[in-house]
């Protein structure tokens, strides 16, 4: 799960250098599918879950115990030992894309790599999409970190109850 810095928060938006949008478009690399050292589990919530098992046709309960493992009470996608590619990367594509979870669904604006530093030295070093196609305006972005932050959110306070 991601770690939010404070300055990086969307509250301090009029101070972010993205006010002016960031230009991100996919490229199908599939490298941001690879864990990256911190960025290592994909976390669910439960309705990622449902959105999964709705995708498969199964019960939620059989795609959480089949594709599933928890971590100090949160659900996670299974990483598989020495296999640090998400075991729904086929190739270099994503094999559930329609139904992919909110960490997935709002990369790669995520409030811990929102600072100028870190876009610029891990992300950009990487991802093969930074400063290609579209440009995202400050409140495309903050509606991505915004999300991600309730994603957060909702898998700590499930995280509590189990």
């Amino acid at each position: 799960m991601s770690k939010s810095k404070p300055n990086a928060s969307v509250a301090n938006v009029e101070k972010q250098w993205w006010h002016s949008g960031v230009q991100f478009q996919c490229q199908g690399s599939g490298k941001c599918c690879t864990s990256h050292g911190e960025y290592g589990f994909v976390f669910l919530t439960l309705e990622d879950r449902r959105r999964f098992a709705k995708f498969f046709k199964i019960p939620t309960g059989t795609f959480t115990k089949k594709y599933c493992q928890k971590t100090n009470g949160a659900y996670h996608l299974i990483e598989k030992k020495g296999q640090p590619d998400c075991l729904f990367l086929k190739g270099k594509s994503c094999s559930v894309y329609e139904a992919r979870p909110t960490q997935c669904r709002t990369w790669p604006f995520w409030p811990e790599v929102m600072s100028p530093k870190t876009w610029k030295k891990e992300i950009s070093s990487f991802c093969p999409g930074v400063g290609k196609g579209k440009i995202w305006t400050q409140n495309e972005i903050e509606m991505q970190i915004r999300l991600q932050e309730k994603m957060e959110s909702d898998i700590l306070s499930e995280a509590r109850r189990n």
